[in-house]
């Protein structure tokens, strides 16, 4: 079973959701898929004039802010990818992290910012999520989580699908972003380690949203999938892209 992250810049292109779409249809094995909507999200605040802050790469979320992440996330954007695997044939289901408790979280603590309504994954039902697979269908999850505490959080998509790789045993997890990997001068770079990572985090190379992508990465090395890779979707059934190994030098 392979796990995909979706960036949210590519989702409203349907050109995009159709190669996706292929691309699952071709993959000859189980996939799950958690997808964002940072794009929508931005749009949708800025006509409704709420602010949009971020804080290292997260999205500072108010009660206001909560409500349209999850109209966007678990509503217009889970169903835009459920409908195009569909359309391609793709037997599919949309579920937020809130059904069935799938994804359980805490609120999430930031040295420096108070981040709101922003949860991290603590607990995931993976006997749920492989029997839905086992039925034959493709499952795609909005990060939209329940806490532990009763309330409803967001929590950001590349953290929920490290969690979400973790506990289904993945045999890989495949970080599908409108860049085709980690940039150097650029240039992409191959393969990264823990320490590599953190001194291009350090010097500004790796910044903005693309901080917790490759932490989320790391994360998941670290505690157990085989691989993790940072990859356009041009990339994605080919060798390209940034690909993570170990937590050493």
């Amino acid at each position: 079973m392979q796990v995909l992250k979706i960036g949210g810049n590519e989702l409203d292109d349907a050109g995009f959701l159709a190669a996706l779409a292929q691309a699952v249809a071709g993959s000859g094995e189980p996939v799950v898929i958690i997808h964002g909507g940072g794009r929508a999200i931005g749009d949708l605040q800025a006509r409704l004039g709420l602010p949009s802050l971020k804080v290292d790469g997260l999205r500072v979320t108010d009660a206001e802010s909560l409500a349209v992440a999850q109209m966007v996330l678990s509503g217009q954007t889970n169903k835009l990818i459920v409908a195009a695997l569909l359309a391609a044939g793709v037997d599919a289901i949309g579920v937020s992290g809130v059904d069935g408790g799938l994804l359980r979280c805490r609120q999430k603590r930031h040295a420096t910012a108070d981040l709101g309504y922003v949860g991290e994954i603590v607990q995931v039902r993976a006997e749920l999520i492989h029997r839905v697979a086992m039925q034959g269908m493709t499952v795609v999850i909005s990060p939209i989580s329940l806490g532990l505490d009763g309330q409803v959080y967001n929590v950001n998509a590349d953290e929920a699908a490290s969690a979400v790789a973790l506990a289904l045993h993945a045999s890989r997890l495949n970080f599908v972003s409108n860049v085709p990997g980690v940039l150097q001068d650029d240039r992409i770079v191959p393969t990264l380690t823990v320490a590599q990572a953190e001194k291009l985090i350090s010097n500004g190379v790796i910044r903005d949203g693309m901080v917790p992508k490759v932490r989320a990465a790391l994360t998941a090395i670290a505690q157990g999938v085989p691989q993790a890779r940072i990859v356009n979707l041009a990339g994605l059934t080919q060798t390209s892209g940034t690909t993570f190994w170990g937590i050493g030098d």
